[in-house]
């Protein structure tokens, strides 16, 4: 495989078995590349397997079958272990829904993933501190999050996915639960800090607008990837 192809799905289908001999199909041979510095929204229709598709990327879901490559291993041939660690060193994660602590400080927050990997804070606190400045929340660093705005609590989300340099960025449907307003400003964010990054996004969108500023677009189709055409 390609070095700078740092995503790939290869024939992957995914069904949910229902009984009864009966399944629902959510993916059927799937087929996609996500290469280096580059940024790809995935749209599709409510219920068109998107956010099992972002799942099946990260490790969390296994297929029924196919193959699925992160960083240039094959994800299906890993232990849960070898996932974990494939996850914290090459894979940041952004959801619609923040998954922070309120107790606990945004420094804190943004810190989780290093504590989960056994990385000291002082091994990544000017890093912290860079992401902060560069979302505009650096006076906030020690506030406890709970006290904080939806948007200003994505931006601390968004600083936790990217502290430890990933190379792949998944976001589900980041701006969902925002204004629309605040909702642009974040992805425009998103994007800006992981081109500068070096890195890759694949997020997840309805909206028409946020898709069109990615480089690509990707819609399920009756369970297939299919790249639309830009205009």
């Amino acid at each position: 495989m390609e070095k700078d192809i740092l995503l790939a799905f290869r024939d992957v289908s995914m069904h949910y078995d229902q009984g009864a001999g009966r399944a629902t199909r959510i993916l059927e041979k799937a087929d996609l590349e996500l290469r280096a510095a580059t940024s790809m929204a995935l749209v599709g229709p409510s219920g068109s397997g998107k956010s099992t598709l972002l799942h099946l990327a990260a490790g969390i879901l296994t297929p029924t079958a196919g193959r699925i490559f992160l960083a240039g291993r094959e994800i299906s041939n890993l232990s849960e272990n070898q996932r974990t660690v494939l996850r914290r060193d090459s894979l940041g994660l952004v959801f619609q829904f923040f998954h922070l602590l309120p107790h606990l400080s945004v420094a804190e927050n943004i810190a989780l993933p290093a504590w989960v990997a056994g990385v000291s804070m002082n091994r990544v606190d000017e890093r912290l501190t860079h992401l902060l400045e560069r979302v505009g929340l650096a006076d906030r660093r020690d506030d406890a999050v709970g006290k904080l705005s939806g948007g200003e609590m994505q931006r601390i989300a968004i600083c936790r996915a990217l502290l430890l340099k990933p190379r792949v960025v998944l976001a589900d449907e980041p701006t969902g639960s925002l204004d629309e307003k605040t909702g642009g400003a974040i992805m425009d964010l998103l994007l800006e800090l992981v081109a500068d990054e070096g890195g890759s996004l694949l997020y997840v969108t309805h909206d028409k607008d946020l898709a069109a500023r990615a480089a690509g677009i990707w819609r399920l189709h009756q369970g297939r990837v299919v790249k639309e055409a830009r205009p």
